[in-house]
Parts: structure tokens; sequence; C-alpha cells
């Protein structure tokens, strides 16, 4: 997938913290993303043990070509050997109250 082009169809900044993974195509169009290895800040990097993914978050976004645009986002987990706490990022991703990115909320 060519990121240069995805990122002018996604919120911006996105691709600083996720990466593409797949796209489908159909009635709709999904776009796969996965949280980069970047361990929560504020944490004891050493001490933590990536654990895969969180359950995917599914956000609705701005139409593309008259197909409804959906982001399908997973969050790593991890796990603080030290304190035995599952730990995440908290990435702010979409608007307050719905399933829809700020920008098509605003909107």
């Amino acid at each position: 997938m060519e990121l240069s082009l995805l990122e002018h169809f996604l919120p911006p900044g996105l691709l600083n913290y996720f990466d593409a993974i797949k796209m489908d195509t159909g009635e709709s169009i999904t776009i796969y993303l996965d949280e980069k290895n970047t361990a929560p800040s504020g944490s004891n990097a050493s001490s933590l043990e990536s654990k895969g993914f969180t359950e995917s978050t599914i956000i609705q976004d701005f139409p593309i070509r008259d197909k409804a645009c959906y982001l399908s986002i997973r969050r790593r987990k991890w796990l603080d050997k030290e304190t035995g706490k599952v730990l995440s990022n908290h990435w702010d991703l979409s608007a307050e109250g719905t399933r829809m990115t700020k920008e098509l909320a605003d909107f």
C-alpha cells in the first residue's frame, strides 16, 4: 500500500503511531491499522513485554468516492513484568460519544 498516498485519506498524524496493514474494498472501504511497536510513555520500557493487540476498534471516517470508509484499529498491549499490570497507549482517535473520527464528527 502506497503510504504517501494513504496519508492523504487518513486523519492527520495517524501514520505516526500506526502501520497500515491492509485495505479491503467492496461496498465500503476498510483500512486496517496496527499500533507501532512503541512502549507507552512514562513507563519503564525495560520492564515491558509486548503481549499482542487489543480487539479491533472500528471508527467511521469520511467517505471515499461515495463509499463508506472505516478504520479498523488495533492497539498494542504491554505487560509490566515488575507490577503485573497490562498497559497500552491511549490515542484520542474518535470524537467523544461517537465511533467517528473527530474530523467527520465536526463536519
